[in-house]
């Protein structure tokens, strides 16, 4: 397998966790004689210090010829007198849409090990599951007409008006990407929408019906967004792939947050454009940077999401799954994580947390193997 992946490490933290996905990236390849090529490039807060600009059209160019792009973390307080489009968040903006990708995937996954660490009682999160398949580039963020008259005094004056607007077009290819991949998981789609009072909401209903006939074999169920949020914290486990218009799934995966526990855990990947887009959910941290206490799990199995989706390597994207899940059992925690007095416990670096789970994979994809190769 030949990929060559651009690295925006960006900000913050950014490249300490990015650091810690490559790596593993770059164990996967090892052991499976693949070829990963990794394009480092700037972008965010970097970006504008170097260049001016919060994603250069160097940077730009540069990722449309690659395979796949695996981000960091944008975003740096010194730039907050900067107006929007020039700040580093609006480099990530314009990187999502160059790329083109309208599905997000981001998973809430209970493990075992961090049930403390979540909000929510161990028997209810026990086993929770959920693929949030969030539809990224339509809807009330980006449908016009959109303004806001500050001047009150103004004719039509203190009016601000929003548009929430679908095409069925737009509706069908994203319910086509959650049907496909519950295919694959345990077989159901909750659809989330507010058809009780809001015409574009009894379309993307319709819509998502009418796709579903062509996947017999999984299961479609449809929640109101108000009772889906209720939903989600009394039976998590009820859920497999969620699939939500752009408010709504920027609402609800961030309330499914609190399955996990932490943000540091918690990977996303948008796909369905001219090149998939991998990011932890995470922001920057810049108050944390360069100290060692940032969570690369978010990271790692943000690169578990490269494997899977753009390099069509499932069993190694699982073993790297698989082998966090085994580092958090062993009670390997970084400062985010770390719960009590449990003597359990250990507190870890970043790079130590990183180099754990690496071992865990490196004994899980088979060292036997390596040990053997050196041998001969």
């Amino acid at each position: 397998m030949k990929l060559k992946i651009t690295v925006l490490a960006g900000d913050g933290i950014g490249p300490e966790v990015t650091d810690e996905a490559v790596a593993i990236l770059k164990e996967v390849a090892d052991f499976g004689g693949h070829d990963f090529t990794f394009v480092p490039l700037l972008i965010g807060g970097v970006a504008i210090t170097a260049t001016g600009s919060p994603l250069p059209a160097a940077t730009r160019e540069a990722a449309l010829q690659c395979d796949a792009v695996l981000l960091g973390a944008v975003g740096d307080n010194k730039f907050n007198a900067l107006t929007p489009d020039k700040r580093p968040e609006a480099g990530l903006l314009q990187i999502r849409q160059a790329l083109g990708g309208f599905a997000n995937l981001r998973p809430a996954i209970a493990y075992p090990a961090l049930a403390e660490n979540s909000p929510l009682r161990a028997e209810v999160t026990k086993g929770a599951d959920i693929l949030f398949v969030r539809e990224l580039l339509g809807g009330l963020y980006f449908g016009a007409p959109r303004w806001w008259n500050k001047d009150a005094d103004a004719p039509g004056g203190g009016e601000a008006i929003n548009t929430m607007r679908y095409t069925k077009a737009e509706v069908v290819r994203v319910a086509r990407i959650a049907f496909e991949l519950a295919a694959k998981r345990k077989r159901k789609v909750t659809s989330v929408d507010k058809a009780n009072v809001l015409e574009v909401s009894q379309l993307w209903r319709a819509t998502v019906t009418e796709v579903g006939e062509d996947y017999p074999n999984v299961t479609l169920e449809h929640q109101l967004v108000d009772s889906m949020a209720m939903h989600i914290m009394n039976t998590p486990r009820s859920f497999d792939v969620v699939l939500t218009e752009n408010l709504f799934g920027d609402i609800l995966s961030d309330e499914a947050g609190v399955i996990t526990g932490s943000l540091g855990m918690l990977p996303s990947a948008t796909i369905g454009g001219a090149i998939n887009l991998y990011e932890p959910v995470h922001g920057s941290a810049p108050d944390i940077a360069g100290t060692g206490k940032a969570n690369p799990l978010g990271a790692i199995l943000t690169a578990a999401m490269v494997l899977r989706h753009s390099a069509g390597l499932e069993q190694e994207a699982a073993a790297v799954e698989a082998a966090v899940a085994q580092v958090l059992e062993a009670g390997n925690r970084t400062a985010d994580i770390a719960r009590g007095s449990d003597s359990k416990q250990h507190l870890v670096s970043t790079t130590e947390m990183g180099k754990l789970v690496r071992d865990a994979l490196a004994e899980s994809l088979g060292q036997p193997t390596r040990q053997a190769v050196h041998a001969s």
